[in-house]
């Protein structure tokens, strides 16, 4: 008999796994995230499917940057019709059209999640920006791109600046261990390696003397004054604050 709370050390090695083996790669994407900070610049955030609850994570978040441009179509969420999304994520030249209303440049950052990172969308998204030379990071599983059928002539790692790799076992599910079946690690280990970059970011930042745009929760008191700046300075920039 399998006991659930075997769960509890799947994912806590799965966390402690990824932070290991990509220490200098977390180093690496937060100095491109910190430079566009010192450049006043935008990170752009994307992904496709249930990789667009970490875009959720990187905007208008308590404690997350406010420099972010979230990249989004709603043919894309499984919420507006499943079988769509999957069809959208597969269709090429949606990446264009979404970026083609604020090109990122060459002092922007795109920072794109895909756990099997072969589809058009996520993969046209990072060849675009790398066309318009903007640095990309990476959040995809090298396993599950191994294995995951091609749907292009790229994949999202090949086209990455930084490749924050997730570890994700194909398939996504983690448990149990000997015959993965549900327990989904993805959206857990995408949002933990986020908060490691901009963790990373801050204590760069402090040494550096740089300040970081960050949100305060508007459920704390002083939050909305707080906001209030943020709000002036990156609403013209980024429509989905309005």
């Amino acid at each position: 008999m399998v006991s659930a709370t075997e769960f509890d050390t799947l994912a806590g090695d799965a966390l402690k796994r990824v932070a290991a083996e990509n220490a200098e790669q977390i180093e690496e994407a937060a100095r491109l995230v910190l430079g566009c900070v010192r450049a006043d610049s935008l990170v752009y955030t994307g992904g496709a499917g249930h990789s667009l609850a970490a875009v959720a994570e990187t905007f208008y978040r308590a404690g997350g940057l406010a420099c972010v441009y979230p990249l989004y179509h709603p043919d894309l969420l499984p919420l507006h019709g499943a079988q769509a999304s999957t069809v959208a994520e597969r269709r090429s030249g949606l990446a264009a059209e979404v970026l083609a209303k604020s090109p990122p440049g060459p002092t922007d950052v795109l920072v794109v999640f895909s756990t099997s990172g072969v589809n058009p969308y996520p993969v046209e998204l990072a060849s675009t920006a790398r066309a318009a030379g903007t640095p990309v990071i990476a959040v995809s599983s090298r396993a599950s791109v191994a294995v995951a059928p091609r749907r292009g002539n790229s994949t999202l790692i090949e086209e990455a600046t930084v490749v924050l790799d997730t570890g994700i076992r194909p398939g996504d599910a983690s448990f149990p261990a000997e015959n993965p079946r549900t327990a989904a690690l993805s959206t857990v280990v995408n949002a933990f390696l986020w908060s490691k970059v901009l963790a990373t970011v801050l204590s760069h930042a402090d040494t550096e003397g740089v300040a970081v745009p960050l949100w305060r929760s508007s459920n704390v008191d002083g939050g909305d004054a707080a906001n209030a700046s943020l709000f002036s300075a990156y609403l013209p920039r980024v429509p989905a604050l309005a």
